[in-house]
Formats: structure tokens, C-alpha cells, sequence
């Protein structure tokens, strides 16, 4: 039954998200350098990814863990290395690489009216401290927005998704390095020059907060004590505002937003130290967006460096650089809510990050995240109340194992479930509190390994990629229930979603 006191804008941008280190593959091709993401292994619900090193000196090899909220520990003299022996699933991941006519093909077929993609940094420059761009690499990301445009296909890109040059982490430490921040800058310009009529929307970092669980995974960066996890926030911080800078002197027409993971947060009970804790859980959460939509930095976070004794390293004029580079709009990932509490003795949930407690009133997943629409109409609205900025979700979804029936077809309706569950969250927001969203990309609308686990089987998208764990497969498309119920929703504008 089609609502129509409840209507989407009729510019949302409906589309779906993919970020190149778990989705284009070809990662010796056409004069691409390594990443981080190229010398992660395969991992599992239950076993972590793990980086893999060379000791040059001593010729010796191995790996080590990269755990959530954990640090990295190598061996003295040990440095990341792809090594032989181990499966890398960004190697090849789906090839995008060679399949991007084809894909992009299929998210017209749907009604795409945006596509999020992300750029491969060592695709452009090698090194990330290169002289000078690859041509190879920007030729392909031309190819590709072309190709999106030919459909007539908004592309929203991330500049930065987890895919640090591995000789910035090697040579200089990563984002701990503030020299970083200049071969970043260096980048978008590059970027927003190529790319100037073809690319309007972009993303400076994806998820930045996960600086502060997965320093290795958001930054190329191996320390994990709060001051160096700070400081390299900070340098991205300055980066963002620095790449808003470039594009207002670019092409002015330029869009550049935050991206962060985001969640609503519940207090476990009414008791005041549960409420007491949920607010300093927001407190943190919105520490970064409010240096980038704000262009300061929160007065309870530099109380919190003061009690933590972390002195930031800031350049004179850093504090400008931070008001004059806010973002036009905010972007998040949602998967779930969460849940604080005061209280150590509490079962913990599971999810993109730190969940807190579990929330006896949700239904999880496959893999333990909560499911809670309700969650997302939520956190718009604190989003937009707390900025009063234009808002994107840029990713939602729910990871499953998806079955292959043997006439071929794979029939998702608990994906749709859940997807139009969250629609009608969104669609609230809008209609009835006011929230200005922008558009709408769940993740993963094509099938991609998992950036947490390295999996396949942790399927997202709405078109079903032949390929398993271990890279093996023809990665031959195919259609999901879910890509045809996605096709009616566009063409209604959200009104049609049974």
C-alpha cells in the first residue's frame, strides 16, 4: 500500500555504496603500488584478519593480529609485507577492475541515481609520496565515472577508505606523520582537477572515527595509545578542511562531506550513572563531527586529553584551518544501535564498533548486530538537530549467507526486510520530524568481501558475486529478490515497498 501523505524528495539520491579495497581488485595493475588493505589477510567471525611482515635484515616472516580495539604488535625490525603462502582478498576481491561496465550496467538496470565508490590511493600515486600521478590510474577512475554518467548516475566518492599507501605507513608511520597531510592534500587536488564537471559529491575520510579502534585499518598507523591515536586524527582533521579548501578553490560547485560510523545510543536504564554514561558516549561519537561540521574541537573532549595527559602536536593556524574546512553536509554508516551502562558485569553486543550491552529488545543478525530501524530515525534526528546540515546515510545493510536455489535464483527477503524496515525509519524522519537527507547508498549493494573479516559469506548486496572465502569462483553476477524489489522502490521514489 503506497503511502502518499509520506514522499521522498523528488532529487533523493537512491543508490548503493562499494569502497575499492574490498570491491575492485586489480591491485598490481596498471601501475597500482600497495596498501594496508593489501597485506590483510583473510579472517573470520571467530579468528581475526591478520597483517603479514617481512623482517629485511633478518629475512624472517609472519604475521600479526589486527583486533578490534586492540593494538598491532610486530616484531623489532618487522615491517608489512605481501607475502607468498597467505590469501589476500583485496587482491582480486570482486574485479571491479574488469567488470565495471557490467556492474555499473546493473545499477542503472535498478535505477540508480547515485553510486558511492571509493578512490584506490595507490592507484593515483603509488607511494603516496609520488612527484607526480599515474596516468593509468586516473584514466580508470575517469573510465568509471563516465561510464556512471552515461547512465546518468550521480558518483559520491570517498577520497580515503581504508587503503593507506603501505610506504606511508612503512616510511613515515601513517596519519602519525604530519608530512601525511600534505601528500593527502596533494591527492585531492589531483582529484578535484581530473575530475572537475564529472564528480560534484565527495568524502574526505570514511568512517574516521575508526581511528580509535583500528588505527591500522583507518590510517596505516601500528600505535594504539591514545596520544598517537589523537594525534593522527588530528592530522586527517586538518587534511579534511584542507581538501574543503582545495575544492572551493578548485570548482566551487564541489560538495565535500564527513563520513563517520554512527549509531544511536541508548542508556541500559533510567539509573543517572546509565544515563550518565550514555552522554559521554555521545560526547565522543559527535567529537568528530563537530571538529568537522563545527570547526572546533568540543570542550569535553579537551578536557578528556587534559585528564589523559595527550598534548596534541598543532602547527600555528591549525585552529583556522579547522573553522574555515567544515563540511556542507554529514554522511554515516548505520548498522545498529547501542547500548551503554555503568555497569562491568553486562553482556556485550556485537557490531560495527564498540556496541556496549546488549539490547534485550532487538532481533540480531547472522552475526550478532542488532537490528533496529527505529535506531536510525533516531540518529538523524540527532544528527540534524545537533547541525542543521543536509544529511546522506551512505551505509546500511544486513550481512547474511545467501543461498543459491538451483534454478539459479537466491531469494533475500530477509535483506528486503530489513531494508524496508530502515526505509520507512528514513522516510519518517523526513516527513513527519523534518530531517533534510540528501540520499540513500546501503552498502555492499554488490556482493564484496567484508572489511572486518575478509569473508564473502557475509553477503550485503542485491547482486549475488560467484566467489567464496578463499577467492575462488567465476564472479559472474547475478540478480537477488532483493535488486528486484530494490528497482520498484527507486521507480516509486520509496512509495512502493512491498
Amino acid at each position: 500500500m503506497k503511502d502518499k501523505s509520506k514522499r521522498f524528495p523528488k532529487n533523493f539520491y537512491w543508490g548503493g555504496a562499494t569502497a575499492a579495497n574490498q570491491y575492485e581488485g586489480g591491485y598490481q595493475e596498471g601501475g597500482k603500488g600497495l596498501n594496508t588493505s593489501d597485506v590483510l589477510t583473510e579472517g573470520s567471525h571467530t579468528e581475526p584478519r591478520k597483517i603479514t611482515w617481512r623482517n629485511t635484515a633478518t629475512g624472517e616472516t609472519g604475521y600479526s593480529e589486527m583486533r578490534f580495539l586492540k593494538p598491532v604488535i610486530f616484531p623489532e625490525g618487522a615491517k608489512p609485507a605481501v607475502l607468498d603462502g597467505y590469501y589476500y582478498p583485496s587482491h582480486k576481491a570482486v574485479d571491479f577492475y574488469h567488470h565495471y561496465k557490467e556492474d555499473i550496467a546493473l545499477f542503472a538496470e535498478m535505477g540508480f541515481k547515485c553510486f558511492r565508490l571509493s578512490i584506490n590511493w595507490t592507484r593515483i600515486y603509488p607511494n603516496g609520496d609520488d612527484l607526480q600521478p599515474n596516468e593509468a590510474g586516473l584514466k580508470f577512475y575517469e573510465d568509471v565515472f563516465d561510464e556512471c554518467r552515461k547512465y546518468g548516475i550521480e558518483p559520491l566518492v570517498t577520497i580515503s577508505h581504508y587503503e593507506t599507501p603501505l610506504n606511508l605507513t612503512i616510511k613515515y608511520g601513517g596519519w602519525l606523520d604530519r608530512r601525511v597531510v600534505g601528500f593527502y592534500e596533494n591527492l585531492c587536488r589531483t582529484l578535484f582537477t581530473r575530475y572537475k564537471g564529472k564528480v560534484k559529491y565527495w568524502l574526505t575520510f570514511n568512517e574516521i572515527n575508526v581511528m580509535n579502534y583500528m588505527p591500522f585499518m583507518a590510517g596505516g598507523v601500528v600505535k594504539f595509545d591514545e596520544q598517537s591515536k589523537a594525534q593522527a586524527v588530528h592530522h586527517q582533521f586538518i587534511a579534511s578542511a584542507r581538501a574543503v579548501k582545495a575544492a572551493k578553490e578548485i570548482d566551487n560547485s564541489m560538495m565535500l562531506g564527513l563520513m563517520v560510523g554512527y549509531s544511536a545510543i541508548y542508556a541500559k536504564t533510567c539509573n543517572p550513572t546509565d544515563q550518565l554514561a550514555a552522554m559521554k558516549s555521545s560526547q565522543n561519537l559527535h567529537f568528530y563531527t563537530d571538529v568537522q561540521a563545527r570547526g572546533y574541537y568540543p570542550e569535553s573532549i579537551l578536557k578528556e586529553y587534559e585528564r589523559q595527559g595527550i598534548k596534541l602536536d598543532m602547527e600555528p593556524g591549525d585552529n583556522k584551518e579547522l573553522r574555515e574546512g567544515t563540511v556542507a553536509f554529514i554522511s554515516f554508516s548505520y548498522y545498529a544501535s547501542s547500548v551503554s551502562t555503568s555497569s562491568e558485569n553486562t553482556e556485550s553486543a556485537s557490531g560495527n564498533f564498540s556496541m556496549g550491552a546488549k539490547n534485550p529488545y532487538l532481533k540480531t543478525s547472522d552475526w550478532g548486530w542488532t537490528i533496529d530501524p527505529t535506531g536510525l530515525r533516531i540518529a538523524l534526528n540527532t544528527l540534524y538537530d545537533r547541525y542543521q546540515l543536509p544529511i546522506w546515510i551512505v551505509e546500511n545493510g544486513l550481512g547474511a549467507v545467501d543461498k543459491v536455489e538451483e534454478d539459479g535464483s537466491i531469494q533475500d527477503s530477509y535483506r528486503i526486510d530489513y531494508l524496508r524496515e530502515h526505509i520507512k525509519a528514513m522516510r519518517d524522519a523526513i516527513c513527519i520530524d523534518g530531517v533534510d537527507l540528501m540520499g540513500y547508498t546501503p552498502w555492499g549493494c554488490i556482493d564484496l568481501i567484508s572489511a572486518s573479516t575478509g569473508e564473502m559469506k557475509k553477503r550485503y548486496g542485491m547482486i549475488y558475486v560467484d566467489r567464496d572465502d578463499k577467492g575462488n569462483g567465476t564472479c559472474k553476477r547475478s540478480r537477488k529478490e532483493s535488486f528486484y524489489w530494490y528497482k520498484k522502490v527507486i521507480e516509486s521514489n520509496g512509495q512502493d515497498l512491498n
